[in-house]
């Protein structure tokens, strides 16, 4: 069965974050999607300054979990802080949690995830500046390239991205994990 993977990001994204899985997704034949909650193009963020546009595929208000196998979040520090306060997006991360769906984290896209109620006695690492921010959600933080907890993959910077990309795969293709929890 093809595998069908959600990226969830907005304005202001980091962009290797966000292209860099894609790439090792879609070098697997994995079928990949970015949702938004804004309709069209959405603009990267790269090295403290604006970088590319990348289309829309589907609009965060039409988008089901149950059409895709995994969710990936991007980080960047803009694109997390505003999906953070849309109750869609939190939705929408909470369904593949309660589905046992893969879900793959990396840089400051867990602030999506807390402000989502998802990561209370979770194992997982972040960039270092939201460590607090985590602890303080009841997470399990640790300073590690990647971290993978029951189908749920957290990376750090984007220095992490070959090991993060290789577990995203990795996790994707073993499918739903019974014990993913929220």
């Amino acid at each position: 069965m093809k595998k069908h993977v959600a990226i969830l990001a907005t304005n202001g994204f980091e962009e290797s974050e966000l292209t860099e899985p894609k790439k090792a997704m879609e070098a697997e034949g994995f079928d990949v999607d970015i949702v938004s909650d804004t309709d069209g193009e959405i603009k990267a963020w790269k090295d403290g300054n604006w970088s590319n546009s990348y289309k829309v595929d589907t609009l965060l208000s039409e988008a089901n979990s149950k059409n895709y196998h995994a969710l990936v979040l991007p980080g960047g520090v803009m694109n997390p802080d505003s999906l953070r306060k849309d109750e869609n997006a939190l939705n929408f991360v909470r369904d593949f949690f309660s589905e046992k769906k893969p879900v793959a984290a990396i840089c400051h896209a867990p602030w999506t995830l807390i402000s989502a109620d998802v990561v209370r006695g979770r194992k997982m690492t972040s960039y270092e500046s939201i460590k607090d921010d985590l602890i303080n959600a009841g997470a399990n933080w640790v300073d590690q390239e990647v971290v993978v907890d029951e189908g749920f993959v957290t990376s750090r910077n984007p220095n992490d991205l070959p090991a993060f990309c290789s577990k995203v795969v990795e996790e994707i293709k073993e499918g739903k994990h019974e014990a993913q929890h929220a």
